[in-house]
């Protein structure tokens, strides 16, 4: 890292270092080494000591990173409108996958409470317990009256109608590590070094790794990510579902721009209180792992397992032609106090320079024959 981080509290470090002493037993379970992908999902998920299931204030302001959600609530309000139509051609029924503070959640159901549409419920899939909680208190704060509608999940439903909708969630799904290097094929692991860890380089075991990383031509060296947890959760997802559509909303590329030339070195980023570097052993526990998503193996994986891709665009489009644009103009430009804070919002979700254009939409549709107007305009699917 070349720029120096803002250090830990004594308790954000002997937290880490709980972590970090759980993730070398587990290596050495393990024979004395892992899959990155292991130790992503142990970084993020251990129970009461990964990022997202501990306690740690991770969004907003205060946290590591920003999302669309957190940074204005027209994102959630043009969202409910597309969820609107999904509704309406499937069941009244939405699930959310990792909700985060709860804040899209509110700004959904506020929208479709006045657009007098509601869901009959409202469920939300989240694993860890701390956002659940935090969840659960904004949303009895602000919507009171609508609380006996939003049902928390531990699992996935054996059975779904209705609409899913899962924003920055395929990001932080564990990846593996793959090292395409003189024409063979390597997988990148940890191993326990003094008292942190290091790479290690092993062949590729697993079969369903190896047959993606064989498909992919890249130059000689070229290190990148490939999620198979992403297939496999919109297989689990496809199974549920009866009637409806599911949306992801993320940040990646096609598969062409995913694996261009130039990005050899992969998408792998940290965040850490609004730092972005590239050092995922750094604080175990305390800082959020990401890989930009490979929007081509998401839609491959859709098809594959019986869903219609129903479009793909950026984050830009879909919001523009979502409504965006007439939610802002039931402000006054008059009122400036309000109408200009939501016009720079408006500003950062759809400007290519901000979050418009690396961010996409994917939507794909099982037993239900409907578009959506998010993707009206602006197709990209021949970009995966």
């Amino acid at each position: 890292m070349q720029n120096p981080l803002p250090p830990p509290s004594p308790e954000a470090l002997e937290h880490s270092t709980h972590l970090t002493r759980a993730i070398q037993d587990d290596i050495a379970q393990h024979g004395g080494w892992i899959s990155f992908a292991r130790f992503m999902e142990l970084a993020l998920y251990m129970p009461g000591l990964g990022y997202y299931t501990a306690g740690s204030h991770k969004l907003g302001e205060a946290g590591d990173f920003i999302t669309a959600p957190e940074l204005s609530s027209l994102f959630g309000r043009t969202l409910a409108r597309q969820v609107q139509q999904v509704m309406a051609n499937s069941a009244p029924h939405i699930l959310e996958l990792g909700a985060g503070s709860g804040k899209l959640a509110l700004d959904m159901l506020t929208e479709l409470e006045h657009l007098g549409t509601l869901p009959d419920s409202y469920s939300i899939l989240e694993v860890s317990a701390d956002l659940r909680q935090r969840q659960q208190a904004l949303l009895q704060q602000r919507l009171p009256h609508l609380v006996q509608r939003v049902v928390w999940l531990d699992a996935l439903p054996e059975s779904y109608s209705g609409a899913v909708v899962a924003n920055e969630v395929l990001d932080a799904l564990p990846v593996h590590l793959v090292h395409w290097n003189d024409s063979a094929l390597k997988e990148r692991g940890v191993v326990v070094q003094a008292d942190g860890f290091a790479w290690a380089e092993r062949g590729i075991a697993d079969a369903a790794l190896l047959a993606a990383a064989q498909k992919i031509v890249v130059p000689d060296g070229y290190v990148s990510e490939i999620c198979l947890a992403a297939s496999g959760l919109i297989q689990s997802l496809a199974s549920r579902m009866q009637c409806g559509a599911l949306l992801f909303i993320d940040y990646g590329f096609g598969a062409r721009e995913f694996y261009h030339p130039q990005r050899n070195k992969g998408t792998l980023m940290c965040h850490y209180r609004h730092h972005a570097h590239d050092d995922p052993f750094y604080l175990p526990g305390l800082q959020d792992i990401t890989a930009h998503v490979d929007f081509t193996a998401v839609a491959e994986a859709g098809i594959d397992v019986g869903l219609s891709l129903i479009g793909y665009t950026n984050q830009a489009f879909f919001l523009i032609n979502g409504g965006i644009t007439d939610l802002l103009a039931q402000v006054s430009p008059e009122d400036l106090k309000t109408y200009l804070p939501l016009s720079a919002q408006m500003q950062k979700l759809t400007s290519p320079a901000e979050m418009g254009d690396l961010f996409k939409v994917i939507a794909f549709a099982k037993g239900m024959d409907a578009s959506l107007s998010g993707f009206a305009r602006g197709d990209l699917s021949r970009a995966l």
